[in-house]
């Protein structure tokens, strides 16, 4: 019984039994797939230091980006500036700065900046 748990241990793997070579299969799959959703990520933060850089031009905003509390977008609301934010009902914002007047400057989801008004957002 001790000479078989040996053998086990370091036993090539062109001579594991069939079973396991299809867990080691599945596990590399797990592996890949995590690779891809790196790959991922990495687009997805370009596009937010593009979104950053654009909002610093437009807004001449020199301060640093700091979110000051989240919001929930009651109601859909379109562009009708280019410097607003459309928003769509039950939308997360991130709030980044209060301005003067009625508006706030907000950040969404998919890393875009602007203007949404507070009356249209719901601090929880």
């Amino acid at each position: 019984r001790e000479k078989d748990d040996k053998c086990k241990t370091w036993m090539p793997r062109f001579l594991m039994a069939k079973e396991d070579k299809d867990q080691r299969k599945s596990s590399d799959d797990v592996e890949r797939s995590l690779f891809r959703v790196k790959k991922s990520n990495a687009e997805k933060s370009k596009k937010m230091e593009k979104e950053e850089k654009f909002f610093r031009e437009t807004f001449m905003y020199d301060k640093e980006i700091k979110v000051i509390s989240r919001a929930t977008a009651e109601c859909s609301v379109p562009r009708e500036r280019r410097v607003d934010l459309p928003v769509t009902a039950g939308e997360q914002l991130d709030v980044i700065d209060v301005t003067e007047g009625n508006a706030v400057i907000c950040r969404n989801s998919e890393g875009r900046y602007g203007y949404v008004l507070v009356e249209h957002l719901n601090f929880r």
